[in-house]
C-alpha cells in the first residue's frame, strides 16, 4: 500500500510521464505552390511520391546494380548500422538495470592457521558468500534512463535511414552526372567536326584570294575552342566516375552506364503536408527521437532530488568460527536509503541544464520541419523551371540548327559571312549544351524531391 501510494504520488508529480509530441509545433503551411506566383501554399494529402521504393523511381538497371552495391558497401552506412547496433545494446543493459545485482566470490576461499606453541594444532577456514542488491525504482530514475536510451536508439535508426537515403540520392545524381557529361561531350565532338569543316573550307577560300587570313584564324580559334571543351568533359567524367565508385565502396574505375536520352522519372508528385514530412523525413524523425531522449532526461535529472532506495540480501557457506567443524550459512538482508540533502548546486545546476538542453533540442526539431518544407519547394520549383527552360531549348536547337543550315550555305553562296556562319554555330552548340544541363537538373530535381519527402524506402 506503501509502495503504490508513493508511485502515485510520483506519477503526479511528472517522474513517470511518457513523451508526448508537443502541440506548438509548426507543421502546417510548409510547402509553398510550385507554379503560381502568389505567396500561396500547398495544401494536398499524403506524399505518396516519397513513399515510393527506390526502385519504382530508379529504373535504370545498371543504376539499380550500383545502389544495391552501395546499399552494401558504403562505409558511412556501414558506420550508421554500427551505431544502431550501439545503441540496442546499451538499451539492452538499461533494461537490465530494473533486476537485482548479483554477484559471488571471496577474499578468502581458504586458509591454514597453525599455533606457534603447537604446530599440531590446525585451523582450516573457509567462505564462500554471495551477495544480491536490488535498487527500488519508486522515482522512476532508471525508468526515465531506460525510456532516455531508447529515444536514442530510435533515433540512431532514424540517422540510418538519413544514412540510407543520402547513399541512394548520391549514387544517383553522380550516375546521372555522368550521362549529362556524356551527352555533353557527344555534342561537343559533333560540333568540333563541323568547326573543323568550316575552318577548312575557309582555308580553301584563303588560297583561292577570297578571304582574309583573320577570318581563316578565328574559325581555327573556334575549332580549338571545341577542343578543350571535350577535354575539359573527360576531365569531369573521370572524376565523376571516382566519387561514383567511393559511394558503393570499391576503387576508382570506369563505370559502365547507360544514356541519357534512355532514362525516364516520374513526371507527377505529390508534395504533402507538413504531418507527412513528421512520420516520412528520418532527420526530422531523428530530431524528434532527440527531443523526446532530453525530455527523458529532465525527468532522470527531477528523479536524482528523490531518495535512492536499495534493499539487498548477503549470505556465505563457511566455518569462519574456526575449528573442523563442517560449514554452515550465514545471511543478512539489509536495506539502505540515501537522500540527497546538499550537493554544492549539482542537481539544481543538472535540471537547469537538462531543461536548457530540452528547449534546445526543441528548437533544432521545428527548425528541421522548416528545413524539410524548404527542400520539398525547392526541388518543386526547380523541376517546374528546368522542365520549361527544357522545352524553351528544344525551339532554340530547331532554329538554330536551321540557322547554321541556311548561313554556311550561303556563306558557299557568298551570301553570308564567315562571321554569322561562326556566331550560328557557337549559338548552337550553346543551346545543345543548356537543353543537355536543363534535363539533367530536371532529373536531379526528381532526386532532391523524392530525398526531401522522406525516400529512399525498400
Amino acid at each position: 500500500m506503501i509502495f503504490a501510494t508513493a508511485a502515485l504520488l510520483m506519477s503526479s508529480c511528472g517522474l513517470y510521464n511518457k513523451y508526448e509530441r508537443p502541440g506548438d509545433v509548426v507543421t502546417t503551411g510548409l510547402i509553398r505552390d510550385a507554379v503560381s506566383d502568389v505567396d500561396t501554399l500547398v495544401a494536398q494529402d499524403t506524399a505518396s511520391f516519397g513513399n515510393l521504393p527506390w526502385r519504382s523511381v530508379f529504373t535504370d538497371a545498371q543504376l539499380r546494380q550500383y545502389i544495391e552495391q552501395g546499399l552494401k558497401q558504403n562505409a558511412n552506412l556501414q558506420n550508421a548500422v554500427l551505431t544502431v547496433q550501439m545503441y540496442e545494446t546499451m538499451l539492452k543493459a538499461a533494461k537490465l538495470a530494473f533486476l537485482p545485482a548479483i554477484n559471488f566470490g571471496s577474499t578468502s576461499l581458504g586458509n591454514i592457521q597453525t599455533l606457534y606453541t603447537d604446530p599440531s594444532q590446525t585451523t582450516k577456514a573457509y567462505s564462500l558468500p554471495a551477495t544480491a542488491s536490488w535498487t527500488l525504482d519508486f522515482f522512476g530514475n532508471i525508468l526515465s534512463q531506460k525510456r532516455s536510451t531508447q529515444m536514442k536508439m530510435l533515433g540512431a535508426k532514424d540517422y540510418q535511414m538519413a544514412v540510407r537515403a543520402q547513399v541512394i540520392s548520391g549514387i544517383a545524381n553522380s550516375y546521372y552526372t555522368l550521362l549529362m557529361l556524356d551527352e555533353q561531350l557527344r555534342i561537343v565532338t559533333e560540333m568540333s567536326g563541323m568547326a573543323k569543316e568550316t575552318w577548312e573550307m575557309m582555308k580553301l577560300q584563303y588560297q583561292l584570294g577570297r578571304m582574309r587570313s583573320t577570318s581563316v584564324q578565328s574559325a581555327e580559334a573556334a575549332y580549338l575552342s571545341t577542343q578543350t571543351q571535350a577535354n575539359e568533359f573527360k576531365r569531369q567524367i573521370r572524376a565523376t566516375e571516382n566519387a561514383l565508385s567511393l559511394l558503393i565502396g570499391q576503387a576508382g574505375q570506369q563505370i559502365p552506364r547507360s544514356t541519357l536520352a534512355e532514362q525516364s522519372l516520374p513526371t507527377e508528385f505529390s508534395a504533402g503536408v507538413g504531418v507527412a514530412l513528421l512520420k516520412n523525413r528520418p532527420d526530422v524523425h531523428n530530431a524528434e527521437m532527440t527531443l523526446a531522449s532530453c525530455f527523458h532526461d529532465v525527468q532522470t535529472a527531477r528523479s536524482q532530488f528523490y531518495p535512492n532506495i536499495t534493499i539487498g540480501f548477503t549470505g556465505a557457506f563457511t566455518n569462519a568460527s574456526g575449528g573442523l567443524n563442517p560449514g554452515k550459512w550465514l545471511t543478512n538482508l539489509f536495506g539502505g536509503l540515501t537522500q540527497p540533502i546538499f550537493n554544492r548546486g549539482a542537481l539544481t545546476a543538472n535540471l537547469k541544464v537538462s531543461k536548457i538542453k530540452y528547449e534546445q533540442a526543441f528548437n533544432s526539431w521545428q527548425n528541421a520541419i522548416l528545413q524539410a518544407g524548404n527542400e520539398v519547394s525547392n526541388a518543386l520549383v526547380n523541376y517546374n523551371t528546368y522542365d520549361a527552360n527544357s522545352k524553351v531549348e528544344d525551339q532554340r536547337i530547331a532554329v538554330l540548327t536551321k540557322n547554321v543550315e541556311d548561313t554556311r550555305a550561303l556563306y558557299k553562296s557568298s551570301g553570308s559571312s564567315y562571321l554569322e556562319v561562326l556566331t550560328a554555330q557557337t549559338q548552337l552548340l550553346n543551346a545543345q549544351i543548356n537543353k543537355v544541363t536543363d534535363d539533367f537538373n530536371k532529373m536531379q530535381a526528381v532526386v532532391s524531391l523524392y530525398t526531401a519527402l522522406g525516400g529512399g524506402g525498400k
